[in-house]
């Protein structure tokens, strides 16, 4: 029989990946195993993908970030994605998403597979619709697709069951509809064929190979709000109580799930939707886009997700999907991945840091430690982005009246003489004398 790893979990067997998890998040590894066991973490860990370094991802444990890669059907190639692979794994990202959507899409699925380290996802409604070259959609492509992706060693997958036919007439009736492409492309064949969503008529069948590889399903939320004007409606949380549904039928069949979230959402609403996810789906882990906190900052949209997403993380969302600089406006490139893990790297860690994770503020202590002693290389080794820091600190003192002082206690901010911190590690000797 299959063993999953929660069905090990509840066997009482604690597996290398658990105990990985566990030393990470400085968490007993039994209570790791207990939260695997009731479907609050969830490892992602498909048995094919030799090559993993563990993940868990849960309310309970520091807050996770996926970076989304992959081409479009105009631009990029195999190259462009494994220079934003090793970005994304450069600059912190827990887990990454293949979201490829041209080209050989085996190819490139079984070459990030092959370089990545952290578990991989994918949205398999992507390879559906691009094989069925305009044909519906079966269920023999539809399992022949997803088993073929769990063969590979997809870690988790995104399958948008939770759009009902019935729910498509309240989206409908909002300001920008529906903005996830699974959910449109769905949305759309029910319409045109009066059918109802595939992958949940046929979800007991997805779960059987799920089973078999240890595939994670991320409940794909179709119908997440692409404005702040459809933040929160009926037709979002229609979805929302199908995907409670969905969960409690993954976990029946000992497959891992987690789920998704908005979106565009108003501050105000954040903490709601938080607790609203945590009683719908028995606080299965929820995986949040952003989410984008106001409409009118395109090119800044990895800053107002950013600080959604704190709020998210802090209110119970366990992973953030991040958000780049060109989301609205066109295909991420290498520098855009990097800006937006930054900004989603600071927002998870300063949530923690709320949450009191364990070991959470090490880190900050430790670089406030660096300033007190104006060791400016232990500052740029500590920080969460190396790079920018210490490429400011360089352009600062070569600018300065005093081109020698990379190494002296002030900045040039204050000079010398204005040094606060010089001043009071001066009173501090002076005490102690």
């Amino acid at each position: 029989m299959a063993q999953t790893q929660m069905l090990a979990a509840r066997s009482g067997i604690t597996t290398a990946q658990m105990l990985a998890v566990a030393a990470s998040e400085k968490i007993a590894p039994e209570i790791i195993r207990e939260q695997v066991a009731s479907g609050k973490i969830v490892i992602p860990a498909n048995v094919n993908h030799t090559a993993l370094e563990p993940c868990g991802i849960g309310r309970m444990l520091r807050t996770k970030v996926n970076a989304n890669i992959g081409n479009s059907t105009l631009s990029s190639c195999l190259h462009s994605e494994y220079e934003k692979l090793a970005v994304a794994l450069k600059y912190g990202a827990d887990t990454v998403m293949d979201l490829s959507t041209g080209g050989d899409l085996t190819v490139i699925r079984q070459a990030l597979i092959n370089r990545c380290p952290v578990p991989l996802g994918t949205v398999p409604v992507y390879e559906m619709v691009a094989r069925a070259g305009g044909r519906a959609i079966s269920r023999e492509l539809m399992l022949e697709v997803i088993r073929h992706q769990a063969e590979q060693g997809v870690d988790y997958m995104t399958i948008h069951a939770g759009l009902l036919r019935s729910h498509v007439p309240l989206a409908l009736q909002r300001k920008l509809g529906i903005v996830s492409r699974g959910g449109a492309l769905l949305a759309a064949w029910m319409t045109e064929t009066g059918n109802e969503n595939p992958f949940y008529e046929f979800f007991d069948e997805i779960l059987e190979i799920c089973l078999q590889y240890d595939v994670t399903l991320s409940l794909g939320d179709g119908l997440r709000p692409g404005c702040l004007a459809d933040a929160s409606d009926a037709a979002q949380f229609a979805e929302l109580d199908t995907l409670g549904e969905l969960v409690r039928r993954c976990r029946a069949a000992g497959v891992q799930a987690m789920v998704e979230g908005p979106g565009h959402v108003p501050v105000d609403q954040i903490e709601m939707n938080m607790r609203r996810e945590q009683e719908v789906c028995d606080d299965a882990p929820f995986y949040i886009l952003g989410p984008v906190v106001t409409d009118c900052a395109p090119g800044y949209d990895h800053l107002t997700a950013a600080m959604g997403g704190l709020l998210g993380a802090f209110y119970g969302a366990a992973m953030l999907c991040y958000v780049t600089p060109k989301e609205h406006l066109g295909l991420p490139e290498a520098d855009d991945v990097a800006r937006g893990l930054t900004a989603f790297k600071i927002a998870a860690h300063a949530a923690d840091i709320g949450l009191h994770r364990p070991g959470a503020r090490d880190r900050d202590d430790a670089i406030s430690d660096a300033r007190a002693q104006f060791d400016w290389e232990k500052q740029f080794e500590l920080a969460l982005e190396p790079e920018r820091p210490r490429c400011y600190r360089k352009q600062a003192v070569a600018a300065s009246s005093q081109p020698d002082a990379h190494g002296s206690e002030y900045c040039t901010m204050c000079g010398e003489e204005f040094c606060s911190v010089r001043l009071s590690k001066k009173l501090r000797e002076k005490a102690l004398e």
